[in-house]
């Protein structure tokens, strides 16, 4: 099988890739695609295609929809460059407390009587400490969980909203890490607030004018996840104001760069070589199952469908999420006098995943009867 790569990946990853695949940049009709943070939404697709798996946990690089309605699972890695995030939430915690970009920036001008230039003017750089100051922090899985439990290993109170919470990271939390029902319970008790969520409609400008003004004077805000979270425009004119004292960010753009009281950080979050490796590891493990044997983890866009091979052939179905279509997939497999020895079939919003382990070899003439009914975006047989 043929895996193309839109970026460099770690070679530890590939390793996990094993036998059997025909893996670099210049690939042609890729069965599956690897990709960190090149820009897909002008590519073409080839119809062999099956899967792309997204080195990192953002997948705002990759077309999801068009994705889904050609039946291709796209994969990410969430939690593999956590800890890594992790710490640069921790130096981005303290870089907001302190001047510290400043006070670094002023000492390498000096160059006669530095200690006494030092003693003198260090001052002006003074913050304040961690300890005993309150974080929110808005989304708690993976990253944000990390950083709830080590802010309160710092001594923090903290707070965390999460509407989406999962019952696995409800469990790893810190029984000390404080539950708020809003957003705007956060943005009125919090000194510090870390922003953990995805771009989505619903988060874009999710820091504004109306939740800043609900915040505490001097309020500190932090996001390592990503720009689009907060409208730069009327962060700036919080900052203007001292609303809003500190702005410490990982995603620099035209508007804040070398603004006064922002801090702007070149994308370092999962900048480590341990995160860059995990990564790599897991999305080639992800897309190695799903080629080789159909399962899925991870998908931003199917549902996680895991079943042991247990018959001759294997018949996936990659479809729209409508009544009626399960029944009509499986009539199709019994006209043809297989077995049905084992199934699943699984949701995720609009679309759906079937599995079907069947007694023989199905015909050609199987999968093009499957794939002729309305609703299915793509059937393979393993």
């Amino acid at each position: 099988m043929n895996i193309q790569l839109l970026n460099k990946i770690a070679a530890v990853g590939l390793a996990e890739l094993g036998e059997g695949y025909n893996v670099g940049e210049n690939v042609e009709n890729p069965d599956g695609i690897m990709v960190r943070s090149a820009v897909m939404h002008e590519m073409e697709f080839g119809s062999e295609l099956k899967a792309i798996a997204r080195a990192g946990a953002g997948v705002n690089n990759i077309p999801i929809d068009r994705c889904s309605e050609k039946g291709i699972v796209v994969f990410n890695t969430p939690g593999a460059n956590a800890n890594g995030v992790k710490e640069l939430a921790v130096c981005a915690l303290l870089l907001a407390a302190r001047d510290i970009v400043g006070g670094i920036d002023w000492a390498k001008t000096l160059t006669e009587d530095v200690a006494k230039q030092v003693e003198k003017g260090k001052s002006k750089f003074a913050g304040t400490e961690l300890m005993g100051k309150t974080l929110g922090v808005i989304g708690l899985g993976a990253i944000g969980g990390l950083i709830a439990n080590t802010a309160i290993h710092l001594g923090m109170n903290v707070i965390g909203c999460d509407p989406f919470l999962s019952v696995e990271g409800a469990w790893n939390l810190n029984h000390r890490v404080n539950r708020a029902a809003t957003y705007d319970e956060i943005f009125e008790k919090a000194d510090y607030i870390t922003l953990h969520v995805p771009a989505t409609k619903d988060t874009k400008n999710m820091i504004c004018t109306e939740s800043i003004a609900k915040m505490k004077n001097g309020v500190k805000i932090i996001n390592l996840s990503r720009a689009d979270l907060v409208n730069a425009a009327e962060l700036k004119a919080a900052l203007a104001e001292g609303k809003v004292s500190k702005y410490v960010t990982d995603f620099p753009t035209e508007e804040v760069v070398g603004v006064p009281g922002v801090v702007a950080i070149p994308h370092l979050g999962a900048s480590t070589e341990e995160s860059e490796d995990n990564c790599a590891v897991m999305a080639a493990r992800e897309l190695d199952e799903y080629l080789k044997n159909g399962n899925i983890k991870n998908s931003v866009n199917y549902p996680n469908v895991d079943m042991p091979r247990s018959a001759t052939a294997r018949i996936c179905v990659l479809h729209a999420n409508v009544p009626a279509i399960l029944t009509k997939i499986t009539a199709v497999v019994a006209e043809e006098g297989l077995n049905i020895e084992n199934m699943t079939n699984k949701s995720k919003g609009d679309n759906a995943y079937t599995i079907l382990d069947v007694s023989s070899k199905p015909s050609n003439k199987v999968a093009s009867h499957i794939a002729s009914l309305d609703g299915i975006y793509r059937v393979r047989v393993i």
